[in-house]
């Protein structure tokens, strides 16, 4: 939306008649006496020559120099969280926002809130979260070698692989947001990581997700930001949320190899010149008992999603939709019932043999391990029903 249709809507009341602001632009801020008050004065400066009708609200942070004074005298609506955290900070100025959008940026001197309008421009276009790009406009000094050439793309690398957000630059913090969106997204995380839940939680929901290149400026004062242990936040909320790669697929590989090297063992074949034995079935049972127990784990985690926290897995839908309790339940059944056939067989072997020394050793290894995935498919199916009860009992309170 250009400059002179902002004036135009804001002359002909088009955003008051509708009961709110058009922007509410939220800076969180903790100990920022240094920056507030310029970064203040940008915003509204930026509202106030585009037309655009807006308020800017402080999310202070507990702050102990006097910044939530410095952010009042300067023009800003200031709240307080006294619970410390980028995310807490966030979500409390989310909750008392006004506007249609609101425009998050922080409280660093780091980026140009004169970005204001063009950021309103692609969510009047439809957008539903608009992020900023920082990667090709990083201006000297403004971002440390380990965090432009290393972190940001890992991370944001992770986030696309898991989530195909397709945003280049996942966490940078200015970005735009449709203020209706914000109960799909169901923001909860209170540290760094909050900028990585936003962009997953939008892909998951398939909202609007649109970006474009901003400038990156040295910050002001002392940075906030932890390069390993917020680091690792971001990455451990990556995999947190995605089960599918935190579980099943490791799962399923330690399963594959598991039963590939039993087989190979039981089949008696020669692999780089030499046949295995005993020692290597054991290996390759307790690889499949491991990958068949995580892939347990994996399911009660997308479950767990699915039904308590609203996650959304088109995957993990199918699959639930398809299968129910009693498949579970019969396949358990039937590998354990294959196990105890190949131990009974194992058992009258060594009885006919006179009850000597055991030289079934390898069937004795499968059955045993056969036992143990049956069982475990057995009652992992429990537990998945378990976890789902909660919908169960919804979708039974539901009128007909």
């Amino acid at each position: 939306m250009s400059t002179v249709q902002d004036k135009r809507a804001a002359d002909s009341g088009l955003y008051e008649d509708e009961g709110t602001l058009l922007v509410s632009v939220v800076i969180p801020c903790l100990n920022e006496a240094e920056n507030i008050e310029a970064c203040v004065a940008q915003a509204l400066a930026a509202l106030e020559a585009n037309g655009i009708p807006g308020e800017v609200l402080v999310a202070d942070n507990a702050s102990e120099d006097g910044s939530p004074e410095l952010a009042a005298a300067a023009g800003a609506r200031v709240i307080s969280e006294p619970r410390r955290g980028y995310g807490s900070a966030y979500l409390a100025g989310f909750d008392a926002a006004r506007g249609r959008y609101i425009v998050m940026g922080d409280a660093d001197l780091t980026y140009d809130f004169n970005e204001i309008p063009n950021f309103v421009e692609h969510l009047e276009a439809g957008a539903d979260l608009v992020m900023g790009d920082r990667m090709d406009r990083i201006q000297p000094g403004a971002m440390p070698w380990l965090h432009r050439y290393v972190g940001n793309p890992i991370l944001s690398g992770t986030l696309n692989f898991f989530f195909r957000t397709g945003v280049r630059d996942a966490h940078c913090g200015m970005r735009a947001v449709r203020r209706s969106v914000l109960p799909q997204l169901d923001l909860h995380a209170t540290g760094m990581e909050f900028a990585s839940e936003m962009v997953v939680r939008a892909a998951k929901e398939k909202l609007d997700i649109r970006q474009f290149p901003i400038d990156y400026h040295p910050r002001g004062g002392e940075s906030k930001l932890s390069t390993w242990s917020d680091g690792w936040r971001h990455l451990r909320f990556l995999l947190v949320h995605s089960p599918t790669h935190l579980f099943i697929i490791p799962a399923a590989i330690m399963l594959a190899l598991g039963t590939l090297i039993m087989l190979t063992v039981m089949a008696n074949l020669e692999i780089f010149g030499r046949q295995w034995d005993v020692h290597t079935m054991i290996a390759g049972s307790l690889l499949a008992i491991v990958g068949s127990q995580t892939i347990g784990l994996g399911l009660c985690a997308h479950a767990y999603g699915t039904y308590y926290l609203g996650a959304k897995d088109a995957w993990f839908d199918r699959m639930r939709k398809r299968f129910r309790l009693e498949h579970g339940l019969m396949l358990g059944g039937v590998v354990t019932v294959l196990g105890l056939a190949v131990a009974a067989w194992v058992l009258i072997k060594w009885i006919d043999r006179g009850l000597g020394a055991l030289s079934e050793v390898g069937p004795a290894v499968l059955g045993a391990t056969l036992i143990v995935v049956g069982i475990q498919i057995f009652f992992s199916s429990f537990l998945l029903s378990i976890i789902g009860l909660r919908r169960s009992v919804r979708l039974a309170r539901q009128p007909s």
